[in-house]
């Protein structure tokens, strides 16, 4: 299309095309420039590092099972404490390299106040590894 005429019979409209020539050489000068760099980019520099020969040491630390029952009652492991020596055990407990985990296992009907009562003695202690255990829904009866 000619964007000039000489004669001044004809009404002209304004050329309404996009002239893309100037984006086309853009274009592949930025192609021509990123074919330049990108083997720049992948160069790596090749050392031999030392083979480790050696296990990961994978201590497990032991499970402290706290049980309550309904009316208070508190077992350490399967045997009956008082909370004076609940507070003894978990000070020695929450100076052990690994700390051991504290599970908690309190019956469904129990108060409230004697889980809070051992978490606060277990966080008073030290002891920062603490959980629950409960039972799934389909081994309830």
């Amino acid at each position: 299309m000619a964007f000039g005429s000489f004669s001044d019979g004809r009404h002209t409209t304004p050329a309404s095309e996009i002239n893309i020539i100037p984006l086309v050489d853009v274009m592949l000068v930025l192609l021509v420039i990123f074919i330049i760099t990108a083997p720049l980019l992948t160069h790596s520099v090749k050392i031999n590092l030392p083979k480790a020969s050696s296990q990961p040491n994978k201590t497990r630390p032991d499970n402290i099972q706290l049980a309550i029952r309904a009316d208070g009652a508190t077992f350490w492991n399967g045997e009956a404490i008082d909370k004076a020596a609940l507070s003894q055990r978990l000070a020695i407990a929450s100076k052990a390299d690994p700390q051991p985990e504290l599970h908690i296992r309190a019956d469904q009907s129990s108060q409230y106040r004697f889980i809070a009562e051992a978490m606060a003695a277990a966080s008073r202690a030290g002891v920062t590894r603490i959980g629950f255990v409960t039972e799934p829904p389909s081994a309830r009866r």
